[in-house]
């Protein structure tokens, strides 16, 4: 019997948010039950910014556990537990179940995930969003992008960026895509074909499909939206 959805951890969630999807794509591999809550981000509820400390999605709260050490006291209840950046999200669901193996992978790919969150999404940033960020030349910044991407494109083993698919592809894939659609056109006409099938096999496959579900926006009081 699945548990009561009252009783999961809150998944605060936008659908678009390449964060958000990620680590939505870490719950839904792991069954890791979550209560989902769609936040619009011109209209973000009460309970979400008290929660969140960035004010950003996803934002995670688990319910706290009692800490039973000196000091504590009984009759206590245990506070909730907030994680709110998206790789510890998909790490927290992974340690839970990993059925895939999805953590197993060679150090490098902590460092290309270090790469993409870093530079990688800078130069994102400041190619899509460039009337934010007047200092910067946006076409300087797609270079910088595009370097990264060429980098890739030459590390990718078959479909995959090692022998099979781990953390890094699903925790890259989404700022991957998220920069393809600044202009298509002009991704799929430079010279990365292993790393434009890999993010069409991505874009084509049941898995995305099923993170990328439109809900509602959610409102206090709401029924509970179980996820996956």
């Amino acid at each position: 019997m699945s548990p009561n959805s009252h009783d999961l951890p809150v998944l605060y969630s936008f659908r678009r948010c390449p964060y958000a999807i990620r680590a939505r794509l870490a719950i839904a591999v792991s069954g890791v039950g979550v209560e989902l809550r769609e936040v619009v981000l011109r209209d973000k509820p009460k309970a979400f910014l008290e929660a969140s400390p960035s004010a950003t999605v996803p934002c995670l709260v688990t319910a706290g556990e009692a800490d039973g050490g000196a000091g504590a006291v009984p009759g206590d209840q245990p506070g909730p537990s907030v994680i709110d950046e998206s790789l510890d999200v998909m790490i927290w669901a992974l340690e839970q179940n990993d059925p895939e193996s999805w953590l197993d992978m060679p150090e490098a790919g902590r460092e290309w995930i270090a790469r993409s969150d870093g530079p990688f999404k800078r130069a994102l940033d400041r190619t899509k969003y460039a009337p934010r960020y007047p200092e910067a030349d946006p076409e300087a910044e797609r270079g910088r992008a595009h370097a990264f991407l060429s980098d890739l494109d030459s590390a990718l083993e078959g479909e995959w960026i090692f022998a099979r698919p781990t953390l890094a592809d699903f925790a890259i894939l989404p700022f991957v895509r998220q920069f393809a659609f600044i202009d298509r056109p002009r991704f799929d006409a430079q010279p990365w074909p292993r790393l434009q099938a890999w993010l069409d096999r991505f874009l084509q496959s049941s898995r995305f499909e099923a993170v990328m579900h439109k809900y509602p926006q959610w409102h206090d009081g709401d029924a509970p939206t179980p996820f996956p």
